[in-house]
């Protein structure tokens, strides 16, 4: 039997990837005996204290183990821990040695939405793939610089290391690590029961394209609000360059610096997402749409649009423009 431990941190944690991952690999515990199988899980929470306290003063948790009683375990399931995430090591700081020692004795470590930032925290996932929430991808690669984040993935997994993309993506991992350790059959079991859709592996649909100003670079900011104000133009990198009086490598090695992305990378971002509000509320047509945002060559904006959202054009306005879905 696996025993798998979830971490019961303190502070604003995420009580639905508690209860829900509980519930999830509980449920696969009663497949197997409806089938007359043995059980394959033993779930407990764990946590550093008898009484914990989370989303402050909403819900308290009473874990079944506290780590020093656990000496070895399979898996650590790390939830969501929102807020400041410095504080929240700080609050939670017991946990690091116990889930780097479990790990160097063979456990796993899984990590769900924001949880990555507390796992991170454990120097694990340095040099490794790490998904966490979309919306703080670059929050998260300004503090672990030395981790390979995919923000574009619902799950990874790497050396016994396992990560969820955000929010309500976590039971696609979980339900990854059914299909593991209980097979596909059982899997495929729970993802209709609890109506999930499996083999989903990207949260590009998902993501907003708010662009980066969480830096000090006026400059940069400048070249920002220009492409944001003129994206319907076609914005080159040299013509950026010229108006700020910069060479073009100066321009891209800050903007690069700044952004976390180079500066035809946010172009193309700004362009997407403009077309996307638009597939979302219009009944413009793609070529319309297409002009709208600059471009002219429909295979361009057909590649470029799949690869940042991971649907082609089409398949984005059915998803997500009602009278399309209705027509």
């Amino acid at each position: 039997m696996k025993h798998i431990s979830i971490i019961i941190p303190r502070g604003h944690t995420s009580v639905v990837n508690i209860e829900g991952t509980h519930q999830l690999l509980a449920s696969v515990n009663d497949l197997l005996l409806k089938k007359g199988k043995a059980p394959i899980f033993d779930i407990q929470l764990v946590g550093i204290s008898r009484e914990t306290t989370l989303v402050p003063g909403l819900y308290t948790v009473k874990p079944d183990r506290l780590i020093g009683e656990v000496r070895k375990t399979d898996m650590i399931i790390i939830p969501a821990v929102h807020g400041d995430p410095q504080a929240a090591v700080a609050d939670n700081y017991e946990f690091i040695p116990w889930i780097v020692e479990q790990y160097k004795s063979g456990c796993e470590v899984v990590s769900l939405c924001v949880g990555a930032f507390f796992l991170a925290s454990t120097g694990l996932l340095d040099g490794k793939q790490c998904a966490t929430h979309w919306m703080f991808a670059n929050e998260f690669r300004n503090m672990f610089p030395q981790v390979h984040l995919v923000d574009d993935k619902i799950m990874t997994e790497e050396q016994g290391i396992y990560t969820s993309g955000g929010a309500y993506s976590y039971p696609n991992l979980i339900l990854y690590l059914i299909e593991k350790f209980a097979g596909r059959e059982i899997a495929i079991l729970t993802s209709k029961t609890f109506m999930i859709d499996i083999d989903r592996e990207s949260q590009s649909p998902f993501i907003m394209f708010q662009g980066q100003r969480s830096h000090e670079d006026d400059l940069i900011k400048k070249a920002q609000d220009y492409i944001e104000d003129n994206f319907q133009e076609k914005i080159t990198v040299n013509e950026l360059a010229d108006m700020l009086a910069l060479g073009r490598r100066s321009l891209e090695r800050r903007f690069k610096k700044a952004t976390c992305n180079t500066v035809t990378e946010y172009i193309q971002r700004v362009k997407i997402e403009a077309a996307k509000k638009s597939f979302e509320t219009s009944r413009k047509n793609i070529n319309e749409v297409m002009y709208d945002v600059g471009y002219t060559d429909t295979k361009a904006f057909r590649t470029v649009f799949k690869k940042i959202t991971n649907l082609s054009p089409v398949e984005y306005k059915n998803k997500y423009n009602r009278e399309a879905a209705f027509a």
